[in-house]
Parts: structure tokens; sequence; C-alpha cells
């Protein structure tokens, strides 16, 4: 199985790969370097922020919801307006947004940690017609958010915990009950971060800090895992055929580069499963 580089901009912290179904195109974030990041076959393309931006969902062609450390708004494409939706803890100058992604309702969900990835200093809210609702409180490290075909179920971990949860919802997509453990990672000391589920239903997720990312079925058995060339790997997106990777820098030492010089690229494999589509952000 062959690892290419996708994109060779190096990612301070790669995060958020979000595939757009319309456009047939990539984007990403470097959550530190405060930019939105694409590729197309013309090339590389950004788009600087003047402050941290980590995920995203799609409005429609040339819109996207981005989150930001102080709000979710709308994103032109093509002009580059801004409209704010809502703030996101934008009194807590502690605090920024992290891991995010659209439910198959419409909603978005996005996680919040602390600067330094204070213990219990974020928090996990969705977005949903108008509303902002904290869905968990004492969050550390927001990570792998996803949601299965049929809207009934959400993912999400708390990477400093080193587990998953798995969430039941109701018909609009608020939880409806209290979650269930999906992997408790505490014993084998994996760093689930972000990930994806495949039309099959199985949950791909990149694990911080062991170069890979891992397939697990939806009763939490490992299936496969793909080895990758940086020690990082933060977020997985599935579509066109390929396994897309972000990856980060951050926290690295200074002579990384020396043994895994493709770290904060973004990567991509060849992979036989199917992506779903990701859902369209209502507001």
């Amino acid at each position: 199985m062959t690892v290419d580089v996708f994109d060779d901009r190096a990612c301070i912290l790669g995060e958020g790969p979000l595939w757009h179904p319309e456009r047939r195109q990539l984007f990403w974030f470097d959550i530190i370097g405060q930019k939105l990041m694409t590729r197309t076959d013309a090339g590389p393309q950004e788009w600087r922020f003047n402050r941290p931006v980590s995920a995203a969902g799609w409005i429609d062609r040339d819109r996207l919801l981005i989150a930001s450390d102080v709000d979710l708004f709308t994103f032109d494409l093509t002009t580059g307006t801004e409209t704010r939706v809502t703030p996101l803890e934008d009194n807590n100058p502690a605090t920024r947004s992290n891991d995010g992604r659209a439910d198959r309702q419409g909603g978005f969900w996005i996680g919040t940690m602390g600067r330094n990835a204070e213990a219990g200093a974020g928090a996990l809210y969705r977005c949903y017609r108008g509303e902002l609702r904290c869905i968990r409180a004492d969050v550390t490290i927001p990570n792998a958010t996803c949601f299965t075909a049929d809207g009934k179920n959400a993912y999400f971990a708390d990477t400093a915990e080193s587990t998953v949860w798995r969430y039941r919802l109701d018909a609009d997509g608020w939880p409806a009950a209290e979650p269930e453990v999906f992997l408790d990672h505490r014993e084998a000391g994996l760093n689930p971060d972000g990930a994806v589920l495949d039309a099959e239903g199985n949950f791909w997720c990149a694990e911080w800090g062991a170069s890979r990312v891992a397939c697990y079925s939806s009763a939490g058995d490992l299936v496969e895992e793909i080895t990758l060339p940086v020690p990082q790997p933060t977020c997985p997106a599935i579509a066109d055929g390929y396994l897309y990777v972000t990856s980060a820098l951050q926290g690295l030492p200074d002579d990384a580069f020396d043994t895994a010089p493709h770290s904060g690229k973004t990567l991509r494999v060849a992979v036989s499963v199917e992506g779903l589509p990701e859902p369209q952000v209502s507001l």
C-alpha cells in the first residue's frame, strides 16, 4: 500500500479534512497557522484568517460553515466574505475550537478545548436551526466526531481519555440517551484523534502518536490499519477512491524532519472502500 503526499505544505496542526461533494474538492485547516487550505488541478490555494480555524461543513457550492476560536461563521469561497452565525465561547480567551463535522440532519457539531490542552477546559456543542447547545462539558481534547449513514448514532472522542463514545440520536439529531463506550484505548495507550465512517459503517480513526489510521468495525473490532510516515496523523477523509489524512508538526522535536520529513503534510492512500458523502449544513 503506497502512501502519497497529496499536498506538501507542512501544517503546524493540520485538521478537519472535508470533501466537498459538489466541488469534488478537499478542504482542510492549519489550526495554528490560521489557514483554510485546498488543492485542485490548478494547484494549491489557501485563505488566511485573523484567528484559529479548525473545522467546516458545506452549505452550498460556494459557502462553508467554519468554526473558529470565537464563533461559527459562513465563508464565501469566491468572495472571501465572512458572516457570523453564532458566538462560540467568545468570552473565554483560554479556549479554541478543534474537531467538528455536520450530522445527517444538517446540524453541526464542534468541540472546544484549552489552547494548551488544559484538563476539562473544553466542551462539545451542536448548532442546529439557530440553536447552539452544549452536548458535553469537561472535555479536554474533542475529536472523532462522525455520524452513521442513517443519522441515528454519533461518535465522539476525548483524546486525553483515550476513549471513543457512541451517542444514540433522536429524529432531530440530538442525543437521546447517555453515551456508551465504543473504544477504550486506555490500556493500549492509543490516542484517538479525528475519525470518519465509511459506507459499510466502519470507523476509521487517526491515532495521534501511533503513525497510523486504524479501521474498526461497528462492534469495535480492529479490521485494518494503515501505517503512515508521520507520527502525528490527525484526521482522515474518504472520497474518490482515496483515504486522505492530515497531520501535525506541533509538539515534535527539532529533529523530526530527519526521521519523518512528511510531518504536517496532507497524505493520501488509494483504498477500495467508499466514503459517506458529507451532509449539507442546514442553517
